[in-house]
């Protein structure tokens, strides 16, 4: 069992920019990916961005390509996102979520372990 908490969110106006951490505990010894997820008022739950147990592999969704990062420190067993150029359509609570799979999935299907959200408001 693996147990996630968000921490990070806020209120930023338009173009503003903000760190979201996610702290992992319990089993984090096996081999996983890590990943985050948002989800907007009347929306479906949406895939981010995620990262692989070495950081060597990365993947994005297009809305948020050239804008957003993943990174993870596991010394810390820590998963990081920074959102930079926030837009209005990134307001949603942010999930971070973690799979034993040991290759990257975008579905949150492949992510059996969820942190409760934290929420990201852009104000335009």
């Amino acid at each position: 069992q693996v147990q996630l908490l968000e921490s990070g969110g806020g209120l930023v106006q338009a173009g503003g920019s903000l760190r979201l951490s996610c702290a992992a505990s319990g089993r984090t010894f096996r081999t996983y990916v890590m990943g985050w997820f948002r989800q907007a008022p009347g929306k479906e739950r949406e895939f981010v961005a995620a990262i692989n147990w070495s950081g060597g592999s990365t993947s994005y969704a297009d809305s948020v390509k050239g804008r957003f990062t993943i990174s993870r420190d596991n010394a810390k067993a820590t998963v990081y996102l920074q959102m930079n150029s926030l837009k209005p359509e990134d307001t949603a609570v942010y999930y971070c979520a973690s799979s034993t799979n040991s290759v990257i999935a975008t579905t949150a299907s492949s992510f059996a372990s969820w942190g409760q959200g934290t929420q990201v408001t852009v104000s335009s």
